[in-house]
């Protein structure tokens, strides 16, 4: 990685939401099985099982994308993103999301330190929208993105990273940003936009040999660790 300087700082941070700074306790399954209960899918059948599995290994992608690849038809698609949206709003409502540890104060440090911070997730804005709600963290990022904000396209595209640099103008360059997330496709979407660190974090859904094998440039335990990880990159 090239070696980046007070001259070209790493001031655009783009976090993940579900898994990195927000832990949703396995709330994406739940509010999938919900979705999936509506469209006729049997629990506990081989096809739930199926299609739950894709869903863990997607973890990161636009939700939308997730069930148009699940249900083939664009009716049934939008059906089972509606449902899914519903379900994880609930959820959400229940008081069952709260920060990562350390991941608020993490972001207050970046902030603090003069870089610019956003909030990037696979869900719809409504949803996204609820979850900074629930936290209290309407006002904590610069700006938060969803795939709607990007032209419709999620991970593992680059868009929204490539939004992020275009909205704030935090940066005079791609290479300026770091991304971070806890799956093999935020890994991805940061590598295909060109960032200068894309670092995988161990707190959601893929272990590090995955976030390796799709790009990480670093594994940290949390997103905790983040603040001091950029500063050594400056040094």
């Amino acid at each position: 990685m090239k070696k980046l300087t007070s001259q070209n700082p790493l001031d655009l941070i783009v976090l993940d939401m579900a898994g990195t700074t927000v832990a949703d306790g396995g709330l994406v399954e739940q509010a999938f099985a919900a979705a999936a209960q509506r469209l006729g899918v049997e629990p506990g059948s081989a096809d739930h099982a199926g299609k739950l599995d894709y869903v863990r290994a997607t973890m990161g992608e636009s939700k939308i994308s997730v069930f148009r690849h699940l249900f083939g038809d664009e009716d049934r698609a939008q059906q089972a993103n509606t449902a899914f949206e519903e379900a994880y709003g609930e959820l959400v409502d229940s008081g069952l999301i709260a920060p990562v540890p350390g991941a608020r104060e993490a972001i207050e440090e970046l902030k603090a330190a003069g870089r610019t911070v956003v909030l990037t997730t696979g869900f719809a804005r409504v949803t996204q929208d609820a979850i900074l709600a629930a936290l209290g963290w309407q006002d904590l990022a610069d700006l938060t993105l969803c795939p709607a904000d990007a032209g419709g396209r999620g991970r593992p595209h680059p868009d929204m990273i490539l939004a992020a640099f275009l909205r704030t103008g935090a940066v005079d360059g791609v290479q300026q940003t770091v991304v971070a997330g806890d799956t093999s496709y935020d890994m991805l979407s940061g590598i295909r936009s060109g960032a200068g660190i894309v670092a995988g974090v161990l707190t959601g859904a893929h272990d590090k040999d995955q976030l390796t094998r799709n790009g990480a440039t670093h594994v940290l335990r949390s997103v905790a660790e983040l603040p001091d990880l950029v500063a050594r990159a400056e040094a």
